[in-house]
């Protein structure tokens, strides 16, 4: 089902604007020093509002995560007033950062009503929160992008690492692309990435002879590695594309040196991940013409434009996550008592479509997306294949 995104539809510029500044006021008395994080809190309530959902977030945690956790509440505050007439309250609970904190906000939030929980952020605090929420039958929406923390009722709407791979490689194949080689950095996402590049591959009927690794944030030593792929190239190895699972820490240091090796997708075919999804990328033309999954830029964009004239500064990445997963609290609100949030409900094969296209969450805990595919272009980078619009007709997510 297609989530209405249009704030003017529904409500009159003056209501939006009394509306936030209520709101804001609620969330700062919930986030004020010296108050229960865990406690009950003032909720954003809709028109009817008898659904409780609870966000829990590290409002007043130590750092820059503060400045985070307000553009979540900041994006779930969006998603409510962009649907006409919700069936939901929204309940902040201030997860202070901590596994402790996250345990007292999601027993407040049982004690309360929550029927759903949305977040927390960080992986520790999801551990913490789950056996409260598991105990109690309240299914719960973390952003956290640690798969080992999902399941149970918990269900990670974060984009998870290697998950956009079969993507980009069966759209490559499907472009006569069947021999690879790889350039992967020593990291964890490094090998969860190229774990799930040699699945696809092989079961594709591909072959990846190639292969050289590199360490992260080292110019020097990523050199060596450049050239092992060039001069296997140069001596006739077959090599129909590159992948290369980078992403803004090292393709800008990458970049000149594929360019010096004579190595570019005029040449060898770039593939990337959702890592190659930053601002600017195109400013690197060692990379132009390389290929990479991401959502389609359009819902993002539009996010932007309301959320920014909403609240005078433009959101981080991450605060889409907060809008789709209060888009989908109310699509599903309409629902029966007792039938709202159960798991048939959640893992709806048929998915939800939000900011950043078709979702869908599964029962393991984790989740699949619909991608575009993007060619990276100097003015921008171009979508070149469009997200499916159905996961029914979708060959690869």
């Amino acid at each position: 089902m297609r989530l209405p995104f249009s704030l003017s539809r529904h409500l009159g510029a003056l209501r939006l604007v009394l509306a936030t500044m209520v709101v804001a006021a609620l969330f700062a008395a919930c986030g004020a020093p010296g108050g229960s994080g865990g406690g009950p809190g003032p909720g954003i309530t809709g028109l009817t509002g008898t659904v409780k959902v609870a966000v829990l977030l590290p409002i007043t945690a130590s750092g820059s995560t503060p400045a985070v956790a307000k553009a979540l509440k900041q994006a779930a505050e969006l998603a409510l007033f962009d649907f006409d007439n919700p069936n939901v309250t929204l309940v902040p609970k201030d997860t202070k950062g901590s596994p402790e904190g996250a345990r007292l906000a999601a027993e407040s939030a049982v004690h309360d009503g929550a029927e759903l929980i949305i977040g927390p952020l960080f992986a520790q605090e999801v551990s913490a929160a789950a056996p409260v929420a598991r105990q109690s039958g309240v299914p719960m929406i973390a952003f956290s992008s640690d798969e080992k923390v999902a399941g149970g009722g918990v269900y990670l709407l974060s984009f998870l690492a290697g998950r956009d791979v079969p993507r980009i490689v069966s759209f490559a194949m499907s472009r006569g692309k069947r021999n690879f080689a790889e350039l992967v950095p020593q990291s964890a996402y490094g090998r969860i990435a190229e774990a799930a590049f040699a699945r696809v591959v092989s079961s594709g009927g591909g072959q990846a002879a190639v292969r050289a690794t590199f360490p992260p944030d080292d110019s020097n030593a990523m050199l060596g590695p450049v050239r092992q792929v060039a001069n296997a190239i140069k001596a006739g190895q077959q090599v129909d594309a590159l992948f290369l699972p980078a992403g803004r820490e090292d393709l800008p240091t990458l970049a000149p040196l594929l360019a010096s090796a004579e190595l570019s997708s005029a040449r060898v075919q770039f593939i990337g991940t959702g890592q190659w999804d930053y601002p600017n990328i195109g400013g690197d033309r060692a990379l132009i013409g390389g290929w990479y999954p991401a959502p389609d830029p359009r819902g993002w964009s539009n996010f932007v434009q309301r959320y920014s004239k909403t609240y005078g500064t433009a959101p981080p990445r991450i605060a889409s996550l907060a809008y789709d997963a209060v888009s989908l609290a109310v699509s599903l609100s309409q629902n029966a008592p007792g039938q709202r949030y159960t798991t048939a409900q959640l893992t709806r094969p048929s998915g939800f479509s939000g900011i950043d296209g078709l979702f869908r969450l599964l029962s393991d805990g984790t989740s699949e997306r619909g991608l575009a595919i993007l060619e990276v272009r100097e003015g921008g980078p171009q979508v070149i294949d469009p997200a499916p619009s159905s996961f029914a007709t979708a060959s690869s997510y």
